[in-house]
């Protein structure tokens, strides 16, 4: 089963050339090619995640050389969850892009589909820096390609100042892997947790720069205050199937903030102490506020469901800055449910947009299925908002309960309960005035002119819906899952032991040994 481990890399990476080299100019053949493509990624997602459910940890070794020497992909629960969630996203993006034509209207959207992929994979499987900034990369070229699918100036403006934000971050990255290996030596997470450790207190700046370095750049990707301003254009202006897809980037942010900050530099460690609380913390209290906020004030309904992904961002950082087990298992839980929400609202956006002259929150033409595009929304609103009783209700819970008896609690506790008030009223103005409003301002016989979508688009926004349902369904079962994954976080040693101590070519003997 640990040769499966690459397969989530290497699958995207053979398909994205095949269907520009062999199917270029076959709409038909690329779609049946994505699509399979993407089951069988769920399939072998699946499997790994079954594989590690017991705690295993599975160790691929790029040409079997070991580590720190080689490259490495590591699968633990927390990786193999990820690589799930985003296989599922993906599969129901793939299908809303297809049955609403949005993959015909420019040039190599499945190829740049597939890149992408390969690159938020990677990054989840990843065992060491160097390469978690190559899969970096390969997402922001791809995500750029895909951003100003079917062009437009609006969009290309957006374009262009995401790709201007996400190169700072890039260099700032590159600034920090140099000072890490200045200082270690080594670029692989688990030699790093192994050496950060023994640096003397007196020569600990440089290390510093660097953790600092990478939260930058993390919360950057994060979409955490004040590193935000690229999301809300860049969002609300890309295709509605590619901002779908995007709800699980900012989770790369967060993914690699976790897993930096419990293992290389976990709270304990005198190195870097204080840096989640005095720094973290705050930042995500104010992008909750902010984003939330946003909701309520935005006039666009694309630019609000964007903002909403900013509040959800804070709240998942909210509990991550905590660096508790429970914080981190309640963030974990809250990240596969703010993903679902998030993708489902930027697909019913396209709904809405497909219906209407623009996405203005004032009264217009009626939407086309008004009763099922505003049942779908509903149902996506509410548990965006965290009202009960779907699962952005028990996230929430989990996150207040992680802060309880903590010294910033009030301070939590205050912020999202009433930014949370403040959203609630933000998706009830907005489904107000887009299925009720509308129908007082437009005459009967218009409505006629209005173009149902494809019965698939609707599939594949109940398939998330549907799995948000699950995600509450089955909330205890799955927040003792996150809750094994944020023990074993917290406790490395098997992780670093696996990668270190796990033989490879330069720990075999030669034969002139």
């Amino acid at each position: 089963m640990t040769h499966w481990l690459i397969a989530p890399v290497v699958l995207p990476a053979m398909l994205a050339p095949f269907i520009i080299l062999a199917a270029r100019f076959h709409i038909g053949i690329q779609r049946v090619f994505s699509i399979a493509g993407v089951v069988i990624l769920v399939a072998i997602s699946g499997a790994l995640a079954w594989a590690t459910a017991d705690g295993s940890i599975m160790l691929y070794q790029l040409g079997d050389w070991s580590a720190p020497f080689g490259i490495v992909l590591v699968g633990d629960r927390f990786s193999t969850m990820m690589i799930l969630l985003t296989s599922v996203l993906a599969l129901f993006v793939l299908i809303y892009a297809v049955s609403s034509g949005w993959d015909n209207r420019g040039w190599h959207f499945h190829a740049l589909f597939q890149f992408q992929l390969m690159g938020i994979l990677g990054a989840f499987l990843t065992g060491d820096l160097f390469n978690l900034f190559v899969f970096f990369e390969v997402l922001l070229i791809a995500s750029y390609g895909l951003m100003i699918h079917a062009g437009g100036t609006v969009r290309l403006r957006a374009g262009v100042q995401y790709v201007l934000f996400n190169l700072i971050g890039s260099t700032l990255f590159l600034f920090a892997l140099g000072a890490i290996y200045a200082e270690t030596g080594t670029l692989n997470m688990a030699d790093l947790a192994n050496r950060v450790t023994l640096i003397s207190a007196e020569e600990t700046v440089g290390i510093r720069v660097a953790a600092v370095l990478l939260l930058l750049v993390f919360a950057i990707k994060a979409a955490v205050v004040p590193l935000h301003f690229w999301l809300p254009s860049s969002y609300a202006e890309a295709p509605a199937p590619v901002a779908a897809l995007f709800a699980i980037m900012t989770k790369v942010g967060a993914y690699a903030i976790i897993r930096v900050y419990t293992l290389i530099f976990p709270p304990d460690l005198e190195v870097t102490a204080g840096l989640h609380d005095t720094w973290l913390l705050p930042a995500a209290l104010v992008s909750l506020a902010i984003g939330m906020t946003g909701v309520l004030a935005a006039k666009r309904f694309d630019r609000l469901v964007a903002f909403s992904i900013i509040g959800s961002m804070g709240m998942v950082m909210v509990s991550i800055a905590l660096f508790t087990p429970e914080g981190i298992a309640a963030a974990l839980y809250y990240i596969v449910h703010s993903t679902l929400a998030g993708a489902a609202l930027f697909l019913i956006v396209d709904l809405v947009r497909s219906s209407r002259a623009n996405l203005e929150l004032t009264p217009q033409a009626p939407v086309a299925s008004a009763t099922l595009t505003a049942s779908l929304f509903f149902v996506a609103a509410i548990a965006m908002a965290g009202l009960p009783p779907l699962s952005g209700f028990l996230g929430k819970l989990l996150v207040l309960d992680a802060a309880f008896g903590t010294d910033h609690m009030v301070w939590i506790w205050a912020i999202v309960l009433g930014s949370s008030l403040i959203s609630i009223v933000g998706f009830a103005r907005a489904g107000s005035v887009l299925f009720w409003k509308a129908q007082s301002v437009q005459p009967p016989g218009d409505a006629a002119k209005v173009t149902a979508p494809a019965t698939m688009s609707y599939v594949a926004i109940g398939g998330l819906i549907l799995c948000l349902i699950l995600h509450t369904v089955f909330a205890g079962q799955v927040h003792r899952y996150t809750t094994a994954i944020a023990a074993q976080l917290f406790s490395p040693a098997p992780y670093i032991t696996t990668v270190v101590d796990t033989p490879g070519k330069l720990s075999e003997p030669t034969e002139d040994q």
